[in-house]
């Protein structure tokens, strides 16, 4: 027996230095971007992924329940309801892509209404769950995810596809924000912003690895393009115009940013219209650490959650520290109000302040200030 088990690790190991062996595509494109099981099906819950990256606001309607159903009937019932809408839908006139600079968003001449629960579907399409769900502040945002790009598939990796997808890890998570901002009552604009998370080793003196951890990484605008391209072929643009239209030249940005410090209040000045400058603070707010729970554009508020990552920052990762249970006390997130104020027919101001609407003169609302800043400048 100990002789047939090592002769099946050996053959096993030749058969994985085989496939390691098969040449894989390294440029980010719409067909190297896959979140989806190698059958092709909806995900459920991954509970293979660290519990640190599940966000404790999940939607339960999204997530198979003990109890309420099996894996196949939620998956069988979420392509029926795919293939039902899908059936039914005709393409949307008036879709394009609008830019400035690396960032790219979604015109479409639909109401906001309307485009929401296909955009819920596109998510799921993709192989999503979705842990925020709120059609009536148009902003929904999916699960931590590993992308698992797509490859040819020859004899080696068909034989081994089941045992590699259970050995073999990125160590890389993404998870994506979409929300929808009404402009006219029949155009919505659809920006799409990526988070990225990695998994890194912190080694003792002697570089052995003693334990991992999941911290943040950069956001990746070409990840944002491809899923903004894909929505556009699932609206009904085809996928050489939506590919044109992504791949257009980007308009040439000049930095509109200004922290201004006054004793102990500070604000930001940007060189823009309030409609430019709303838009910017918005997908500021998206690429930061900020969670949007409502806004009211009439009056420039947008009301949110912030989680200092500099108070969680213990041996587990800012990951399982932002959801663990162990003191709920000290990583409550904090809410604040930004607000964009026009003073002038190109110029607007953004100042920081608490929950009740009293400026923050505080260090920490110079920190945002500072991190908005950041954003806005790229």
């Amino acid at each position: 027996m100990p002789f047939l088990n090592r002769n099946i690790s050996f053959f096993l190991a030749a058969l994985l230095m085989l496939s390691a062996l098969v040449g894989c595509k390294t440029v980010t494109s719409s067909d190297t971007v896959d979140y989806k099981k190698s059958s092709g099906e909806v995900r459920g819950p991954n509970l293979s992924y660290p519990p640190d990256l599940i966000t404790a606001q999940a939607d339960r309607r999204y997530v198979v329940q003990d109890g309420t159903a099996t894996m196949s009937e939620y998956v069988a019932a979420t392509k029926k309801t795919a293939q039902l809408r899908a059936s039914v839908m005709t393409g949307i006139p008036g879709m394009r892509i609008a830019r400035d600079g690396e960032r790219r968003w979604l015109v479409v001449e639909k109401p906001a209404a309307e485009l929401y629960p296909q955009i819920k579907d596109f998510w799921q399409e993709n192989g999503f769950l979705l842990t925020t769900d709120s059609p009536s502040t148009g902003i929904m945002e999916t699960d931590w995810a590993e992308n698992r790009p797509k490859v040819e598939q020859d004899w080696i990796r068909s034989a081994l596809n089941s045992a590699l997808d259970s050995i073999s890890d990125t160590g890389e998570r993404d998870r994506y924000k979409t929300r929808l901002e009404v402009v006219k009552p029949d155009e919505t604009e659809v920006y799409i912003t990526q988070k990225g998370a990695i998994e890194k080793c912190v080694s003792d003196s002697s570089g052995d690895c003693l334990y991992t951890i999941w911290t943040t990484r950069p956001t990746d605008p070409e990840l944002e393009a491809v899923f903004l391209q894909r929505l556009m072929e699932r609206l009904g643009m085809t996928q050489e115009m939506a590919k044109a239209q992504i791949a257009s030249p980007a308009v040439v940005k000049t930095p509109k940013a200004t922290l201004v410090q006054e004793g102990s209040a500070a604000h930001i000045d940007l060189g823009n219209s309030f409609d430019r400058a709303w838009r910017d603070v918005g997908l500021a707010l998206d690429r930061s650490n900020f969670t949007v729970e409502d806004r009211d554009r009439s009056n420039g508020i947008y009301f949110v959650r912030y989680v200092n990552q500099k108070e969680t920052t213990e041996t587990k990762g800012f990951f399982s520290n932002l959801f663990s249970s162990k003191d709920d006390s000290a990583l409550k997130a904090k809410k604040y109000r930004v607000i964009v104020k026009s003073t002038g027919d190109a110029s607007c101001s953004v100042y920081v302040q608490d929950a009740d609407g009293k400026p923050e003169n505080t260090p920490a609302g110079f920190q945002l200030l500072t991190l908005l800043t950041d954003q806005l400048s790229r």
